[in-house]
């Protein structure tokens, strides 16, 4: 018997009948199941003779006896898939994978017309990037699923403070900018997230005894980015913190094409350190978040629940950091 002679999956009873072992020996090998005394030599046979006859394990039964699918579902926000959130997923699939569980996405859409997938996966446990929405929570605990993080029924954890605004304005402040603009994103996905940053960065400003920062959100494209810039000129801001990467290398452009010189006419500081800060001349100056560090603490997150041990503490995953390049120089 090979895989390539018959259609019909192999089970361990095809396994136990090959090697002369019992179908229970047998089992106890592939599951791993703990407290059998099984010699090593044995083990070899079944797990060579598995690999020869093409066996797979049948997840809907493991999953069955064990009450876990190893599945951990991922619900995103409408957010366009930028650079760190692909790094924060990719590290945190690898990290479960090395766990023995599968990460899988799933982004619900206004539109609410497919089933959604926690309906369909019967996940170990839902997670999410920010707070579930009104009755989201409510619909996956009617599939059966207990775990989600964040958990809407647990005390309010203390909400994670976005710094990356605060050291902007800070690091034009210490040089010496005392005229500051916010470009933020006209991108409505992410309209939520650019008023937090924006909030941050007035914050921070009027402690630092600032004058409340003008603000815009603006496109992707020269004519929206002078336009802002124009307008900011004129009121003499001499510098400006921008939401991501894509718009402050946007307002670069706008500003190096119409002659505005960037730092010395203009300081422009970005966000995330996208490998487009320092792809061009000047280099951005930017905030550098640790999206390993936090792809790996996610998943550190969904295995404390699932596996019920304690939950991982806040290091510096979730710290932030300046990183100063040429886009930005004294007032």
């Amino acid at each position: 018997m090979s895989p390539t002679t018959s259609s019909r999956r192999v089970t361990a009873s095809d396994i136990a009948r090959s090697l002369g072992l019992s179908r229970a020996t047998v089992g106890f090998v592939l599951n791993d199941t703990p407290g059998q005394t099984i010699s090593e030599a044995t083990r070899t046979r079944v797990l060579n003779e598995a690999k020869r006859l093409g066996y797979r394990p049948h997840t809907a039964a493991r999953a069955l006896a064990s009450g876990r699918t190893r599945i951990v579902l991922l619900v995103l926000p409408d957010w366009p898939l930028d650079f760190n959130l692909r790094r924060n997923i990719e590290e945190a699939s690898l990290a479960l994978d090395e766990a023995g569980y599968t990460l899988i996405t799933y982004t619900p859409h206004p539109t609410g017309q497919a089933r959604p997938l926690w309906e369909t996966l019967q996940p170990d446990i839902v997670m999410s990037m920010t707070t579930f929405a009104p009755g989201v929570a409510a619909s996956i605990r009617a599939s059966g699923i207990t775990r989600l993080i964040p958990d809407p029924q647990a005390p309010v954890a203390e909400e994670y403070s976005e710094e990356g605004p605060v050291l902007q304005v800070q690091h034009l402040f210490d040089l010496g900018h005392r005229k500051i603009a916010y470009a933020g994103s006209a991108d409505p996905r992410v309209a939520d997230l650019v008023a937090t940053r924006q909030r941050r960065a007035s914050e921070a400003a009027r402690e630092l005894g600032l004058d409340r920062l003008p603000s815009r959100n603006i496109e992707l494209t020269d004519a929206s980015a002078m336009e802002a810039i124009e307008v900011w000129r004129g009121a003499g801001v001499t510098s400006i913190v921008a939401y991501n990467d894509d718009i402050a290398g946007t307002l670069v452009g706008a500003s190096l094409r119409h002659g505005i010189r960037v730092p010395d006419d203009l300081s422009i500081v970005g966000h995330d350190d996208t490998p487009l800060a320092s792809m061009f001349e000047p280099r951005l100056s930017t905030i550098r978040m640790n999206s390993i560090g936090l792809g790996r603490y996610l998943a550190q997150l969904a295995l404390s629940s699932v596996e019920e041990r304690e939950a991982p503490s806040v290091g510096p995953e979730l710290q932030v950091a300046l990183i100063p390049r040429e886009s930005t120089g004294p007032a």
